[in-house]
């Protein structure tokens, strides 16, 4: 099994949705976790009503996403990563922890850039309709992803 963290300034919508799809798309193969530089205090409510909407499971318990620090998974005892993915421009232009080792190996770093639908205005609708756009845009990246050796 290999691991991947998906990162955002936030940890609230594209890095939660991203982490729920490839826990789907990828299981067996790839165990997926989000975090944020500056995490919020909690998921995107339409984060999550567009990841029910989209059958993706959302794991309740101790399991159920929650906003984090990116600093969790720097710490010694943290799952060592295979990848990790900046899913926004502002977490991609920060300075990122320094990864322990897997394998004598730093993980892949890759940045995929998807607009923050939390900062569209608007009605629900609009809102809803900007999280399912990006959304998609995850799921295309991911499985493109997911479809190469």
């Amino acid at each position: 099994m290999r691991n991947i963290l998906f990162l955002c300034t936030g940890n609230s919508a594209r890095s939660i949705m991203a982490e729920a799809y490839m826990n789907k798309a990828g299981a067996g193969r790839w165990r997926a976790w989000s975090a944020g530089s500056n995490p919020a205090d909690t998921p995107n409510p339409f984060a999550l009503e567009t990841l029910s909407a989209q059958r993706i499971p959302i794991p309740g318990g101790a399991d159920a996403p929650r906003s984090k620090s990116w600093e969790e998974f720097s710490r010694p005892d943290a799952p060592l990563m295979d990848a990790v993915v900046t899913v926004c421009d502002n977490a991609a232009g920060e300075t990122c922890p320094v990864w322990p080792l897997k394998d004598g190996r730093y993980p892949h770093k890759m940045h995929w850039s998807f607009p923050d639908p939390a900062a569209v205005t608007g009605s629900d609708a609009e809102k809803r309709a900007a999280f399912l756009e990006v959304f998609t845009n995850i799921k295309l990246k991911i499985d493109d992803f997911l479809s190469r050796p």
